[in-house]
């Protein structure tokens, strides 16, 4: 046997705090060393945080890094376990995005990414240099480049990230050079559905080049991104381990690199391969690490806890309506959490109830990331409805019970001689012919609910957050100043029938009479008389649909109305056909708007953050649709 126990280390850190980010990765380092481990990888960007964009033209952000990763190897030097930071090195006319093998004082090597993203909410192909097959130099006197390590037990590679989402990346060649062992440091976004997507390739990639993967995920958010941690251990094509996700810490498996050995001899395809490729390969370095390795004498054999190489083991998996919800909403609370304690400029949490479905998901996330924290919801969070002649007392006992569900402080301001008064000033600077629109009217009640909002986050020292969803924003159906308004958009990324799915799982769970009150009554923004959004655009399930195939598949509108009319049989075709239209000509006059909305949370594939996913041109026509 040569058993080796390799680490995953989830950090949370934030960009720019290099010396914090070091500090949390020493104490990791430390407790996984004392559980015994041989290797411990860390996240990729682990020193400056992730996505440090536009920062690394900075020489003196790049410079820090290096002295911090110096420090990091010092603090470590009494560590057996190799230890794999990302790290950003300059070399050249070029700045890196890099992972380091550090060992018992000295920093080893350093590997650079190959594949860079520049897609979605990817830029790095904008700021860093790629490496590339059979570079080798030395940066600070470490070699720098495409290389392997051999240690005492084996031979190991470093990759990060996008990497390994490549088949034709880093991995193969440094596999077939001898590489038994492949860690990839990662920063990888949350989005609905990755997890799934990321097991199966791992396991896919350790198949493929018959090998150990090992695979350490960033966790926590910055900015609008948020990364959920966790990590694989894969060998050979199977999974042997799966780390926690949306916690800082560490998990360790040990695995059997004699296993990998006897699979790359008995497989006589790979085999052949290897003797092809290495005939045409380029030549990658084979760097020595002299200093020994952790003793190992104290590992034990991996054996199956269930007691049987042969039976499956039990599953433990949520079911599938709990597994959507609970990741949702994890993420969700993950980014609200972490937006607002490492900016530093908050106290409180403050929502604008409107007794609706969107303000009051915000609120129990907000909630929940309290409870979460250890502290009490009454201290941190502040809800407040602002209602006007067309608020309904349904929507009123709404509001009302949702805070005291939440045993949140709670007011009740009416805005209606502010509003009176703002029509009256309004009318005064209207020229002949023009008049008060119905339009108008609305979003005067919504501004001035957001300029009560700013005001209050200027005395509380609050985080005012904004509480529209996707479906409403891609057509443009909120007020720029007002419901559009805020620090956070905090659920701006999940479409309506997303929200009222993840409130009626909520409602299952907690029986919160909040709840129910409010998914009693239809989505109004109560602006108007007799007002109610679905009426006012159209179903959200087709909504939503529109949106998928539209602005997701990247339809034209005549294809959109094919797909929808056999997803929605119950319809007439013509109004089918007219709502998308409508939604056609809605979404492209609402990118204006989305232009000037706050900062919203990724959590799919597909949002309307102009500067992360869907890039469109505010000033365009249609014609092109025919």
């Amino acid at each position: 046997m040569r058993l080796v126990r390799i680490a995953l280390a989830n950090v949370n850190t934030t960009v720019g705090a290099v010396r914090s980010n070091v500090d949390r990765a020493i104490d990791l380092a430390v407790a996984a060393a004392e559980d015994h481990a041989t290797l411990v990888a860390f996240p990729e960007q682990l020193i400056s945080g992730y996505p440090p964009e536009d920062l690394v033209q900075w020489r003196a952000f790049v410079e820090a890094q290096w002295r911090e990763l110096e420090r990091f190897a010092d603090a470590t030097k009494t560590l057996g376990a190799l230890l794999v930071p990302g790290v950003t090195v300059a070399r050249g006319d070029g700045v890196y995005n890099c992972a380091a093998l550090v060992h018992r004082g000295k920093i080893c090597g350093l590997v650079p990414k190959e594949k860079l993203p520049t897609y979605n909410v990817f830029y790095e192909g904008r700021t860093f240099s790629r490496g590339t097959p059979a570079l080798y130099d030395e940066v600070h006197g470490v070699p720098f480049g495409d290389l392997v390590f051999d240690v005492d037990f084996g031979t190991i590679a470093l990759e990060v990230c996008e990497d390994i989402w490549s088949p034709d990346g880093p991995m193969r060649r440094r596999c077939y050079a001898g590489a038994e062992l492949v860690v990839n440091i990662s920063a990888s976004p949350y989005r609905l559905g990755v997890l799934e997507t990321r097991r199966e390739m791992i396991c896919t990639r350790a198949g493929d080049n018959q090998c150990v993967v090992a695979y350490a995920g960033l966790v926590g958010a910055n900015d609008n991104l948020v990364f959920d941690g966790g990590g694989f251990v894969a060998q050979n094509g199977r999974l042997v381990h799966a780390a926690p996700r949306f916690r800082e810490g560490f998990s360790a498996a040990t695995v059997d690199l004699d296993r990998t050995t006897r699979l790359r001899r008995e497989i006589t395809t790979w085999r052949s391969d290897q003797e092809t490729f290495i005939g045409l390969a380029p030549k990658i370095v084979h760097v020595k690490v002299t200093e020994p390795t952790a003793a190992r004498d104290a590992l034990v054999y991996p054996t199956p806890k269930h007691q049987s190489f042969f039976l499956p083991a039990p599953s433990e998996r949520r079911p599938a309506r709990a597994e959507f919800c609970e990741d949702l909403l994890d993420a969700l609370t993950m980014g609200l959490g972490d937006y607002f304690t490492k900016i530093g400029a908050f106290r409180t949490i403050g929502v604008a109830l409107s007794g609706g479905r969107d303000s009051l998901l915000c609120l129990i996330i907000a909630h929940r990331w309290a409870v979460r924290a250890g502290k009490l919801p009454a201290e941190v969070l502040r809800a407040f409805f602002m209602p006007t002649r067309y608020s309904s007392q349904e929507t009123h006992d709404a509001a009302e019970q949702a805070a005291r569900d939440l045993e949140v402080p709670y007011e009740s301001i009416s805005i209606d001689d502010a509003f009176e008064s703002e029509l009256k000033a309004i009318e005064k600077m209207l020229q002949p012919g023009e008049s008060l629109t119905a339009m108008a009217r609305q979003n005067v009640q919504a501004r001035i609910r957001a300029e009560r909002m700013w005001t209050w986050s200027n005395c509380a020292a609050g985080l005012f957050l904004q509480t529209s969803n996707m479906s409403e924003k891609a057509v443009g159906y909120s007020t720029i100043g007002g419901d559009g308004e805020g620090a956070l958009a905090l659920i701006a990324n999940l479409p309506k029938t997303v929200v009222n799915y993840l409130l009626d799982y909520l409602y299952e769970q907690t029986g919160w009479e909040g709840i129910r009150l409010t998914l009693v009554k239809p989505a109004s923004a109560e602006l108007a008389d007799n007002m109610e959004d679905e009426k006012d655009l159209m179903p959200f399930p087709v909504l939503d649909a529109c949106f998928a195939l539209y602005a997701g598949e990247k339809m034209s509108p005549d294809e959109v109305s094919i797909a929808v009319r056999t997803m929605f049989p119950e319809y007439e075709a013509a109004q089918l056909d007219g709502w998308t239209a409508k939604f056609a000509r809605l979404f492209t006059q609402s990118i204006y708007k989305w232009v000037q909305a706050p900062l919203s949370l990724h959590v799919g594939n597909l949002d309307l953050d102009r500067e992360r996913a869907l890039q469109l041109p505010v000033v365009q026509r249609t014609e092109w649709q025919r």
